[in-house]
């Protein structure tokens, strides 16, 4: 689950580590109070206000109906509330957004923590995810932290460092010790990006996230580290123990098909591609998926249906597969193991039935458990229902039905 850059600020601070404060705002006349309110909380007299959406790369993105930038420097209160309407209820379309705008409907007033001091201020990038290569959570890190973080990946890997965690010990006090040094950092910034370093990888763990990403880490020009700006990923699975978090959960931000799937119990991922799928296991799906590359098309979902494919249950997903404009074909392709496959085509018939006539061609592939008796109850349906038993047969009929 993606949280905003203002809830996941929020969880850090719990864990102890140092953040850039701010307050959040959906109002435009609430914009100037909060402004005030962090002025006497933190003395600050330049502002950044942030577009909060579940995107990266909002600094460089742009709001289409005004052509402002989705972070902005407010130099005084009294330019706040002009920058805030640029923003909020706008559209801001960002390189992680897919060409596509999306509408602000919250805005972070933050404290201005690049002021002048006693050394010059460094921005760093620092993550914390699962190497699932090894099975062990890592750090990655770069002294070149800020809006190009992705072309230094591309360009510059080698400026990229990683520390891994055994999983039996946890973060050990040198491997903090050794990010600092790698970081170029000495004195007073060494001591407290160790201490960063260690609330952040707790927090990781203790939050149950599968990925923080921590970019820029600022280091101030009084030497102190902080989290400037931040995304946080909840591992989904461990909703169950964080009810907070789940609260946190922001639906408007979701593809609302996704969202009604979830909550019929479908596990459903919009696509790109023509091809609706509709199969009972991930890695059957992903197989399927394969199956409609090779054939020359795109899928244009992941759809689970689960064990118990029955009536009411197919019919949701064949509901929730064609709210997709761009599907000109549906291939159903379900194994019965655990449930029998005559009662997944007796599901499908009745399905049809219920929603009317289906405007496009739909291929079911049954294999398993009573297979023959589910073609024939497909093939003596009287629908415009193909049936095959081979999943190659099922691919062919899919390219037949598409050409």
């Amino acid at each position: 689950m993606n949280i905003h850059e203002y809830q996941a600020k929020g969880i850090l601070s719990g864990f102890g580590v140092t953040i850039q404060r701010g307050k959040v705002v959906e109002k435009l006349e609430d914009a100037v109070a909060a402004a005030k309110e962090l002025n006497a909380e933190t003395g600050t007299e330049w502002f950044v206000v942030k577009a909060q959406i579940h995107a990266g790369g909002r600094g460089k993105g742009t709001v289409e109906e005004t052509g402002s930038h989705g972070v902005v420097l407010a130099k005084g209160i009294d330019k706040v509330e002009g920058i805030v309407k640029g923003i909020l209820g706008g559209h801001l379309e960002t390189a992680q957004t897919n060409g596509v705008g999306k509408k602000v409907n919250k805005i972070l007033i933050c404290e201005d923590v690049y002021y002048p001091g006693e050394s010059e201020t460094e921005e760093f990038y620092m993550s914390v995810l699962m190497n699932r290569a090894t099975g062990k959570n890592m750090i990655m890190y770069s002294t070149e932290g800020g809006m190009d973080i992705e072309s230094v990946a591309e360009n510059t890997p080698e400026l990229i460092f990683h520390e891994e965690i055994d999983p039996g010990l946890g973060l050990q006090g040198f491997q903090a010790r050794k990010i600092a040094f790698n970081l170029g950092l000495s004195g007073a910034a060494f001591k407290d990006m160790t201490k960063f370093v260690a609330a952040l990888y707790k927090a990781y763990v203790s939050s149950d996230s599968s990925m923080f990403e921590i970019n820029p880490v600022l280091k101030t020009s009084d030497n102190r580290i902080m989290a400037v700006d931040a995304k946080v990923t909840i591992d989904d699975n461990a909703l169950y123990r964080h009810p907070d978090y789940a609260a946190m959960r922001d639906e408007s931000e979701e593809d609302p098909t996704e969202v009604e799937a979830g909550k019929v119990g479908l596990s459903y991922v919009k696509l790109d591609g023509n091809v609706g799928c509709m199969v009972n296991g991930a890695g059957l799906a992903m197989a399927t998926m394969d199956m409609i590359k090779l054939l020359g098309f795109e899928p244009a979902n992941f759809l689970d249906v689960g064990g118990t494919a029955d009536a009411a249950r197919v019919e949701q997903a064949f509901r929730i597969i064609l709210k997709d404009p761009n599907v000109k074909a549906i291939l159903v392709n379900i194994f019965g193991g655990i449930v029998r496959c005559d009662r997944v085509a007796q599901g499908v018939v009745d399905a049809y039935k219920n929603m009317g006539e289906i405007n496009v061609p739909i291929i079911v592939r049954l294999q398993g458990t009573n297979a023959v008796e589910a073609k024939e109850i497909i093939d003596n349906s009287g629908l415009k229902v193909m049936s095959a038993i081979a999943l190659k047969e099922a691919a062919e009929k899919v390219k037949e039905a598409l050409s």
